[in-house]
């Protein structure tokens, strides 16, 4: 037995050894925790979620570029993860459309108004005036049909209870004895236009924190120079009050009763709410209002039946396809199943190492890569059997099957890989997710599928060659009329 095949055969067991081990499921064999972030994720089709079409709707005098709709879809993404939704996919689809698939979302209504919601962010100068919750303003910054969504399209409206300012500063809401937020007349762009003091743009942080009641609320930290025109204006406003807005409309007007410097709180009904706007305040404003133009909520029963039945398509295919190498091909084919249950695991944990969202196109893809494995074995084998009609010896025989169907391998890899670049392309640039998870899957099985024919299973046959331990050309393939044809002995 010769040296070099016997640490290439050491290599490949290594290989195996350590694929297989990591693409057995997280608690089989987890030591010292080591597989804890190994995993599979599952895309939408497989456990379930939400998947929604938004569609920008550009107001008056608004243009809508590829660079407005890329900073908004953004925007979108940090804002849905802050969700903590695993593996969520964002994409741009044409000119005017933002597709969002959220696997495994707890809360779709919540989702959707998270991603919907404008979330623009004022401070202004009420001039002296109590402004009562749930009024539309115009501001220096625009007025309500910057940030309105289109016609039917539930608009941002967070309703919340008084905004108070930095907790030291001992801020706390106006009252307004006898009025009813909804009787107040809504001012209209032709009223008053209120001067914005701080914008959302000039936070440097939101987070979650209690007030001095012990409740949650929306805490914020101001940039430098926000911080010093905010502390200038509570400094010349003591006594009087201001108004916060979200999208245009107000949700308090605090009285300021001391100077706020960089740190202020904003009061929100309950901690559902105090979460939501937490997540759009950090993720910034969108720059162009959003139209929900379709949402699919899918069952994560779907998903498993669909696992289910690949697991079984994927379980009968291989065992055909097995059953018909070692029919055909003999000994050869037998190693040949070998070398690919091997590349099964080395697939498998690949897609577990990269973090590949597997969905079921992305399977599809999958299974269809084990038939470009067994088909690059059949080239191979189908050679091995010319050589022998030949009346090679078997030792080189196996070479020369190995040499001269490598072009016709590589060639046909090759273009499977050039066909999965333009599907990876394609599917990115439409955000159609189910494209781009089928080249994925598709390409890696098409790279492992070469290491599985030419190493494995190349050192396979010189390992069983150079052992003489079968020299019987039955067993590769070769029956006995074709043996007295040949007339080769061994």
């Amino acid at each position: 037995m010769r040296i070099r095949p016997l640490y290439t055969f050491l290599l490949i067991l290594l290989i195996s050894a350590g694929a297989t081990w990591l693409a057995l499921p997280t608690d089989v064999l987890n030591i010292g925790g080591v597989k804890d972030d190994v995993d599979i994720n599952e895309g939408l089709d497989l456990q379930g979620g939400l998947q929604v079409l938004l569609e920008a709707r550009p107001v008056a005098g608004q243009d809508l570029d590829s660079d407005t709709l890329a900073g908004t879809r953004d925007t979108i993404e940090r804002r849905v993860n802050g969700l903590g939704v695993s593996e969520p996919v964002v994409q741009t689809r044409g000119d005017d459309q933002i597709s969002v698939e959220l696997p495994g979302v707890d809360d779709p209504d919540e989702a959707i108004r998270v991603l919907q919601e404008t979330a623009f962010l004022e401070i202004i100068d009420s001039q002296g005036q109590s402004i009562p919750e749930g009024a539309v303003l115009t501001t220096n910054l625009g007025g309500p049909e910057t940030v309105q969504a289109a016609e039917g399209t539930p608009g941002a409206s967070p309703v919340a209870s008084p905004v108070a300012g930095s907790p030291a500063a001992g801020a706390s809401p106006a009252a307004s004895p006898g009025a009813s937020p909804a009787a107040e007349p809504t001012p209209t762009p032709d009223g008053p236009v209120f001067t914005t003091i701080v914008q959302g743009s000039d936070l440097e942080d939101a987070y979650i924190t209690t007030d001095q009641l012990g409740r949650q609320v929306v805490g914020f930290d101001l940039k430098g120079d926000a911080a010093d025109r905010f502390f200038e204006f509570t400094s010349n406003n003591i006594g009087r009050p201001m108004s916060i807005l979200v999208d245009k409309q107000v949700i308090s007007s605090p009285v300021i009763n001391g100077a706020i410097s960089d740190q202020g709180i904003i009061q929100v009904p309950n901690a559902q709410e105090v979460r939501a706007l937490v997540l759009q305040l950090k993720a910034g404003s969108l720059q162009v209002p959003l139209e929900v133009v379709s949402s699919n909520l899918i069952g994560p029963s779907l998903g498993q039946d669909s696992i289910d039945r690949s697991l079984i398509a994927g379980i009968i295919g291989l065992g055909t396809v097995a059953l018909f190498m070692i029919l055909y091909y003999r000994l050869p084919g037998l190693l040949s199943v070998v070398a690919l249950l091997i590349y099964t695991a080395v697939s498998f944990a690949i897609f577990k190492l990269i973090g590949v969202t597997l969905t079921l196109a992305g399977i599809a893809g999958f299974i269809l890569s084990i038939g470009m494995a067994v088909d690059a074995n059949v080239l191979i084998f189908a050679r091995l059997k010319e050589e022998l009609r030949t009346g090679r010896t078997l030792d080189r025989a196996v070479e020369a099957a190995f040499t001269n169907a490598f072009p016709s391998i590589r060639d046909s890899n090759a273009s499977t890989l050039i066909t999965c670049a333009i599907l990876y392309y394609f599917g990115n640039s439409t955000g159609t997710t189910i494209i781009t998870g089928f080249a994925i899957t598709l390409g890696i099985g098409v790279l492992v599928s070469l290491f599985s024919a030419v190493l494995v299973s190349r050192n396979f046959m010189r390992l069983m060659v150079s052992s003489g331990a079968i020299r019987d050309r039955w067993w590769y393939g070769i029956d006995h009329a074709e043996r007295q044809a040949v007339g080769t002995g061994d």
